[in-house]
């Protein structure tokens, strides 16, 4: 059931010509001279740091990618600091703000595909508010999300198949020695398909722990959907920001 009507969802979106994006938070990956999983040609094997020890990082990479279904696009901001609503919301924001805004100029409305965990998860207040008040209000569109359920993210085809696992070809086997070359690494994913990649670094420094009370929750103009309510919900800009 949780499958099939995000299935139609998307495809209703889709059909309208209105955006549908695919987000998620990849693994956090240690930035230095350090062993990566996988294999790749060359010359000679890379020189790498015996144990990959956080204290001789450079720092510690969070990315969180956006797949445009319709555009065959992907984007994805580099954090530096922890995976928050907050966090997820901002990368989402500068998708728009860059590419989503040219990319769809006429639409009023957006179709997020998320995970039920994690910075984007269905039980987050956090995430819901960040929805409301950076992506409703302020872009003025109205925004429904459908989350997969919970350890489900392997069945998510666009972010998981179409985006990710072709990030992770990409950079096998080499060292993420700086967050330079990781990005230089996101940026040079492409396929046969067409699909290209942007990325963005963000030096932001997020805190975890943020709670949003029950007086704060009834501001929202959250809807949920007749199915799976817990996982699909619209919510529409407010008249005035409350």
């Amino acid at each position: 059931m949780p499958f099939s009507y995000i299935a139609k969802r998307r495809a209703t979106f889709v059909a309208a010509g209105e955006p549908v994006i695919s987000v998620d938070t990849k693994k956090k990956d240690l930035i230095g001279n350090f062993e990566n999983a996988g294999q790749a040609w060359g010359a000679q094997a890379e020189q790498v740091n015996v144990h990959d020890f956080p204290s001789e990082a450079e720092g510690r990479a969070v990315p969180y990618g956006i797949y445009d279904v319709a555009k065959n696009r992907g984007w994805v901001m580099v954090g530096q600091s922890a995976d928050t609503p907050e966090f997820a919301v901002e990368a989402i924001t500068s998708w728009w703000e860059e590419e989503g805004r040219e990319s769809y100029p006429s639409a009023k409305r957006l179709l997020i595909l998320a995970d039920g965990g994690g910075s984007n998860g269905a039980r987050s207040r956090v995430w819901n508010q960040q929805v409301q008040e950076r992506l409703a209000d302020r872009l003025g569109v109205e925004v429904t999300v459908c989350h997969y359920p919970r350890g489900c993210s392997k069945y998510n085809p666009e972010f998981e198949h179409r985006l990710l696992s072709f990030i992770s070809l990409n950079w096998a086997g080499k060292p993420l020695r700086s967050f330079e070359a990781m990005l230089g690494f996101i940026r040079n994913t492409t396929t046969t398909a067409g699909l290209k990649v942007k990325a963005v670094l963000n030096e932001k420094v997020y805190t975890k722990g943020r709670r949003v009370s029950d007086a704060e929750m009834k501001t929202l103009e959250l809807e949920r959907h007749e199915v799976c309510p817990a996982w699909n919900y619209t919510i529409r800009p407010r008249l005035t920001n409350a």
